[in-house]
């Protein structure tokens, strides 16, 4: 610090803004709730990146769906987590591919907070192997869960979403939909799908104000990855910029921005969170 600036010990935190040359305010820091009495729900949100979105749109405020089809206690342990800061969050149970089980859901958020703003449709499931060796039941298994359980989430929400003071839809997809990948056809195939989903929802949402964007993370550090052998994951930081896997929180902190209000002139985008990865 320069000795002609001045110090403050009073207690708070402060920011310093920049107002023009030579010249700086200094406001104490606000804390605020960017989604504040919003209903999120976050479908397969009791573990790995869906748990670290929930417990970031709890930080912000919202009321958090925490969707889960058998992470039964670590759905519990997100939502107590979530209440014990400025938010509150239930967890639900629902297989997002059956659709009867989705619309219990929706029940259950509707008797709770009354209908939802954000939808994050995050829940999704892999089979991998080369197609030549990829049977049928592989494929059907992920289309269900990846676009079909997209679908039925998005279907019964959607009233609520563009009735909302700017409802936001929230598509989680993966680089691996962008670049593909060897032994993931049937994975890449729903990533890549999702992307021609949002654009043409968000056109159809527009009217109302709502948005609807896609959220592709690249390479990120869960138990998914950690089945990896390190041979591999030594080729996949080769092809990556920053030289690292991303967090949870890395994707989070996106999902947070597009759930926001800051992104209300954002719709029908593609956000590549991957480190610099080229499609």
């Amino acid at each position: 610090m320069h000795m002609n600036e001045p110090f403050f010990d009073d207690g708070c935190e402060h920011v310093v803004r920049h107002t023009a040359p030579g010249r700086r305010t200094v406001d104490p820091v606000e804390t605020i709730m960017r989604l504040e009495d919003k209903t999120c729900v976050v479908t397969g949100g009791s573990r790995g990146i869906g748990r670290a979105i929930a417990e970031t749109l709890g930080e912000e405020g919202a009321n958090v769906v925490v969707n889960y089809r058998s992470s039964e206690a670590e759905a519990y342990e997100v939502a107590e987590g979530i209440d014990d800061g400025p938010g509150s969050a239930i967890p639900v149970q629902a297989d997002v591919s059956q659709l009867d089980e989705v619309r219990s859901m929706y029940e259950a958020v509707d008797d709770v907070y009354g209908g939802a703003d954000v939808l994050v449709n995050n829940a999704g499931l892999t089979r991998d192997g080369k197609f030549e060796n990829m049977t049928r039941e592989d494929w059907e298994q992920v289309m269900e869960v990846n676009l079909g359980g997209v679908f039925n989430c998005t279907k019964t929400f959607f009233d609520d979403l563009c009735e909302a003071d700017e409802g936001r839809l929230v598509n989680i997809s993966s680089v691996v939909g962008q670049q593909g990948n060897y032994g993931q056809a049937n994975y890449a195939t729903t990533k890549s799908g999702l992307f021609g989903f949002t654009r043409t929802i968000a056109l159809e949402m527009a009217g109302s104000g709502s948005t609807a964007n896609c959220v592709a993370p690249g390479f990120v550090k869960t138990d998914m990855l950690e089945t990896v052998p390190d041979r591999v994951k030594e080729k996949i930081l080769d092809r990556i910029p920053l030289s690292r896997f991303a967090t949870t929180d890395d994707v989070a902190g996106i999902v947070r921005f597009v759930a926001g209000p800051d992104s209300s002139y954002m719709t029908g985008q593609i956000l590549a969170v991957n480190g610099g990865m080229e499609w």
